[in-house]
């Protein structure tokens, strides 16, 4: 293999993850010699990252699907090159309905029966404002509980604007335990996101 690499689209720049420095040169992870046998297979890895200007418009930023083509040359044992160009690669949008929930900050381990806060963000994703209300529930994650009052008032979020929340979380058994039981309710439709599953914690004695 000669030569493989990712051409954004304009939307994004990318980085190359598929090398390592060694000896103040740059070999491919793949070993410096890079050879690729009949039937095989190899990943290559890359991270695209949204360019400055696409964060100033989200809605555009969620319509872009072109995340841009792979360039690959190669040669045979017979020293013939070989060159592939695709088309543009195509990404699948994420779908997070009107209302996002991300988790911003969360300890990766704590002690049993002592409180620890768990930072979540809110992502108004639909375009309109909504007016939301916090519900905690307990019973589908009886390893932690929240701690705090069930029904308060979060206020109007405007659309794609975000709204930081922090949380205090109680461990009460050992072990590898799952945060859910947070439901969003939009006052104006009446309307409830339910949010299980959102994180892990393990819990230590």
């Amino acid at each position: 293999m000669d030569h493989v690499s990712l051409e954004p689209s304009v939307s994004y720049s990318v980085t190359k993850m598929n090398d390592i420095d060694e000896d103040d040169k740059v070999y491919p992870v793949f070993g410096k010699v890079n050879y690729l046998n009949s039937l095989d297979t190899r990943q290559y890895l890359y991270c695209l990252t949204p360019k400055p200007e696409a964060y100033l418009e989200s809605k555009v930023l969620k319509g872009v699907t072109n995340i841009g083509k792979l360039d690959i040359t190669w040669r045979t044992n017979m020293g013939e090159r070989g060159r592939l160009q695709t088309s543009q690669l195509q990404r699948v949008a994420p779908g997070y309905g009107d209302i996002r929930l991300t988790v911003e900050s969360i300890p990766d381990t704590v002690s049993i029966e002592t409180t620890f806060t768990i930072t979540f963000r809110i992502t108004n994703c639909c375009e309109r404002t909504v007016d939301l209300a916090l519900i905690l529930q307990n019973h589908n994650s009886p390893g932690v509980l929240w701690c705090g009052v069930s029904g308060k008032q979060l206020g109007k979020l405007p659309q794609n604007n975000s709204l930081d929340l922090p949380l205090t979380v109680i461990a009460t058994s050992p072990g590898l335990q799952t945060i859910s039981g947070l439901r969003l309710t939009d006052n104006f439709l009446k309307r409830t996101y339910e949010h299980d599953e959102i994180a892990q914690v393990f819990v230590c004695e």
